[in-house]
C-alpha cells in the first residue's frame, strides 16, 4: 500500500508522515500494525468531536440511506441543510442569518469575496500579512506570504496587506476597499490572537469607509476557542462570517453567512451568482447538524478553556518559549525551528501526533478534538515533555 501511495497519489511535501491508517476512534488513530496514536491535531482542527463520534456517524448513515446528492443551488428543499442553517442562525448575532453551504473553507472564502464585490460594487481587498485563507487562486491572492504563492502568479489584482494587530495600518482601508478579510486568530502565522481591541478598531474603520469586514473562522470556529466562534470573545459582529474545518466533525464542508439582504444579491443580475454542485449536500449537512447539536447540548465548548489551562500548566519546559492561541487552538513556540521539527518527528515515535504550522517554523500545533479527556491531555503532555527532555540532553551532550 505504501508503494502505491507514493506512486499513484500526489504528495505535497518531500517527506510525508505516511502512517497507514486502519481505523480511528475518539482521540486515537490506529495504523495497520496495531499501533494507537494519540491525536493532538484532529485532522488539522477538523475533527471537532473526535473520530467516529456515534451521533455524527448515525446522522451520516441515516441520511445516506434516505438520499444523498439530488440537487443543490438552493433549488430543492433538503431537510438537513435547512435545519442546520436555521439552528446556526439561532446561535449567531444579527444580522448574520442566511448561510450558503459549500464544500470547503477555501470555497467559502471565494464566495465571501464575490459577495463583498457584489454588495459594494468595489473590487479591492485588504488582507493581513502571514494570512492563510486557502489555496485556490482567489484565496492565494489574499494569502500574506509571498514565498508560498510566487510560483502561481499572476493572481488577483487590487490586494493590499496590513500587519495584524498594527493599528496604524488600518488607514490602508479606504473608500475603494470592497472587503477586509482577516482570520479572527491568525493560524499559519503561529496562532496570533488580536490585541488591544484590534478587531473593534478594524470594524470601526470598515464602517467609516463602507468596506465589509469578512472574518475567517475556518479554524477557530465551532467551539475551538471556548465560544462557538472566535469573534464572540470580542465586541464586534462581522459583515460576512466564513467557516469550515470543524463544522461537520471531519466531513468536507464550508459556509459563509451574512444578512439576508446581502445574500439576496446572489439571486439575480446575474442569476446563479454563486453555484456549487455539492454545496449543501444532505449527508454533509446531516453531519454538520449533528455536530452543532452536540456542541450545544454538551459542555464541550466551555470545557475548552479549562483544557487550555491544563495544557498550559503542564507544558512548562526550557525549550518552550511560549504558548500562543486560545482554547484548544494552541501553538507551542519553541526556541528554534530545529527543536520544533524534532518534537513533531520524535513525538510520532512515541505514538503522539503533533504537526507544524505553515509560516512559523518554531511552532508546533496542538489542536486536539474538543472531546479529548483530561487523562488523554495529561498523557500527551507527558510524552511531549519526555521528548523535550531527550532533546535537551542531546543538545547538552
Amino acid at each position: 500500500m505504501k508503494a502505491h501511495f507514493y506512486k499513484y497519489q500526489t504528495q505535497t511535501s518531500p517527506h510525508p508522515l505516511a502512517i497507514e491508517i486502519s481505523r480511528a476512534e475518539g482521540s486515537y488513530i490506529y495504523d495497520t500494525e496495531g499501533k494507537a496514536y494519540l491525536d493532538f491535531v484532529a485532522g488539522v482542527s477538523a475533527n471537532t468531536l473526535g473520530h467516529g463520534h456515534p451521533r455524527v456517524v448515525k446522522a451520516v448513515q441515516e441520511q445516506a440511506a434516505q438520499y444523498m446528492h439530488v440537487m443543490v443551488y438552493g433549488e430543492f428543499i433538503l431537510k438537513p441543510a435547512v435545519e442546520f442553517t436555521r439552528l446556526l442562525a439561532s446561535h449567531l448575532p444579527p444580522p448574520l442569518e442566511t448561510t450558503y453551504l459549500v464544500n470547503s473553507g477555501t470555497e467559502a472564502i471565494e464566495g465571501a469575496m464575490k459577495l463583498a464585490k457584489r454588495v459594494t460594487g468595489r473590487w479591492k481587498f485588504v488582507a493581513a500579512k502571514k494570512a492563510y485563507h486557502g489555496n485556490t487562486q482567489g484565496t492565494m491572492s489574499v494569502m500574506g506570504h509571498e514565498e508560498r504563492k510566487r510560483a502561481f502568479r499572476p493572481l488577483l489584482p487590487g490586494i493590499s496587506f496590513i500587519e495584524f494587530n498594527k493599528e496604524a495600518d488600518l488607514q490602508k482601508i479606504t473608500s475603494d476597499t470592497a472587503g477586509v478579510i482577516l482570520e479572527t486568530i491568525q493560524g499559519g502565522a503561529g496562532f496570533i490572537a488580536p490585541e488591544a481591541q484590534y478587531l473593534e478598531k478594524v470594524k470601526k474603520r470598515c464602517e467609516e469607509t463602507g468596506a465589509l469586514l469578512i472574518l475567517d473562522e475556518i479554524q477557530p470556529g465551532f467551539g475551538r476557542t471556548g465560544k462557538l466562534f472566535g469573534f464572540m470573545h470580542y465586541d464586534i459582529v462581522p459583515d460576512i462570517l466564513v467557516m469550515g474545518k470543524g463544522m461537520a466533525s471531519g466531513m468536507p464542508v464550508g459556509a459563509f453567512t451574512a444578512s439576508s439582504e446581502m445574500m439576496s444579491t446572489l439571486m439575480d443580475a446575474p442569476k446563479l451568482g454563486h453555484i456549487t454542485t455539492f454545496g449543501g449536500n444532505p449527508v454533509i449537512a446531516a453531519a454538520a447538524l449533528a455536530t452543532l447539536k452536540e456542541l450545544h447540548k454538551s459542555d464541550l465548548i466551555q470545557a475548552t478553556l479549562e483544557k487550555e489551562a491544563l495544557i498550559r500548566s503542564l507544558l512548562v519546559h526550557p525549550l518552550i518559549r511560549e504558548i500562543r492561541g486560545k482554547g484548544l487552538m494552541l501553538a507551542l513556540i519553541m526556541n528554534d525551528a530545529d527543536s520544533a521539527n524534532a518534537l513533531v518527528l520524535e513525538a510520532l515515535k512515541e505514538n503522539l501526533i503533533l504537526f507544524w504550522l505553515l509560516y512559523e517554523p518554531k511552532a508546533v500545533r496542538i489542536t486536539p478534538p474538543l472531546t479529548i479527556s483530561e487523562e488523554e491531555i495529561r498523557k500527551g503532555c507527558r510524552l511531549i515533555l519526555k521528548v523535550l527532555d531527550r532533546l535537551s540532553d542531546q543538545h547538552v551532550n
